[in-house]
């Protein structure tokens, strides 16, 4: 199982209250990785992503998805490194041109999984 699955799987796991499709799409790339339901009754997309650096990596079809539907839409960020530095960052869709050029270092929206699931359950609200 990949990085990016082992997410999913852990997301899926802590965040039960949402309900998850995991968007499998060989005919429209860059389609985001999960459409989630929230118990406001609102649908957004995750995007997730797994680095071992600060740099964030996108497919031309990525961008353009997310550049096109900058709302409700988000990307999940964990950067894996030694067990303490392990992080997780979401941005908004709207943020992914910024993100691709910087990266890590550009301010997220939301810090550590607790932070990501308290924004995403208070959406539609």
């Amino acid at each position: 199982m990949g990085p990016e699955a082992k997410l999913y799987q852990k997301l899926k796991r802590d965040w039960n209250e949402f309900s998850f499709n995991r968007l499998e799409n060989s005919s429209l790339l860059g389609t985001p990785d999960l459409l989630v339901y929230n118990n406001n009754s609102h649908f957004f997309t995750i995007e997730l992503k797994v680095t071992k650096s600060k740099k964030v990596r996108f497919s031309p079809h990525q961008i353009a998805f997310h550049y096109k539907h900058p709302t409700n839409t988000f990307i999940i960020v964990q950067a894996l490194g030694p067990r303490s530095l392990n992080t997780y960052s979401m941005y908004r869709g709207s943020q992914i041109l910024e993100l691709d050029a910087c990266g890590l270092e550009l301010e997220a929206c939301s810090l550590g999984l607790d932070a990501c699931y308290l924004e995403l359950a208070a959406l539609g609200a």
